[in-house]
């Protein structure tokens, strides 16, 4: 009885042993394998955030020379359109200087023609030193403040007066002309035969001035296209 308690101990003993080693053995295998599975868990998830940060740092660096570029083309672009704008405008101020749309000043003649007693300037005078003007190259001409345009009319009314664009205009008429001086004034001003001389011998008072600096006034009516269209 007492051997077979003996046995029934040990037995029972090595039992708990076993399990107790069992369990240990579990319990470290267990354990084991949570640090691992925790390591690597850390491991994989560092391994993630450093991908993860690359991946965003390089997805910035890519953004910023992304950025950089469009800065340079958008630069490029403004100063193109810059340069583009610039020059529409000088060739529209250009086109309105000489469709009269514009104030201009610069270098040129003046000249004053007056009726003197019975020796009336006529609106055919006026109209031949225009065009001598012209052909000298003149860039804007004005008769007593009128512009001379594309369209511009100098007609004689009833012998007394004359008119400009349709403006009424009386002597002494002041005619002003933007251009190289020398050649303004060669047009008109040559020997014997030349414009003022040929006034001058009709009995006609006539004044020639060279100027620095000439303004002349804008034509200041719209202009008006009766006839012309858009090309089809």
């Amino acid at each position: 009885m007492k051997k077979g308690k003996i046995i029934v101990t040990i037995t029972i003993g090595i039992m708990c042993f076993i399990l107790t080693a069992l369990i240990f053995m579990q319990v470290k295998t267990i354990s084991q394998t949570d640090i691992s599975e925790l390591e690597i868990m850390r491991e994989s998830e560092l391994k993630t955030e450093i991908t993860s940060l690359k991946t965003r740092y390089d997805e910035t660096i890519a953004k910023i020379e992304e950025t950089n570029e469009k800065i340079l083309e958008y630069e490029a672009s403004a100063l193109e359109g810059k340069e583009a704008s610039e020059l529409l405008q000088q060739e529209l101020k250009e086109t309105d200087d000489l469709l009269g749309k514009n104030s201009v000043t610069g270098e040129g003649i003046i000249i004053t023609l007056a009726n003197s007693g019975t020796n009336k300037v006529y609106a055919e005078d006026l109209l031949e030193l225009v065009n001598l003007l012209k052909n000298a190259g003149a860039e804007a001409i004005s008769i007593n403040e009128q512009r001379i345009v594309y369209d511009s009319y100098i007609v004689d009314l009833a012998g007394n007066y004359i008119t400009v664009n349709g403006e009424r205009i009386v002597s002494p008429f002041t005619v002003k002309a933007i251009g190289n001086t020398s050649y303004l004034e060669s047009a008109v001003a040559q020997k014997n035969y030349g414009y003022i001389d040929t006034q001058t011998a009709e009995g006609k008072q006539v004044a020639l001035s060279r100027e620095a600096s000439i303004t002349i006034a804008a034509h200041n009516k719209s202009l008006e296209f009766e006839y012309v269209r858009e090309g089809e």
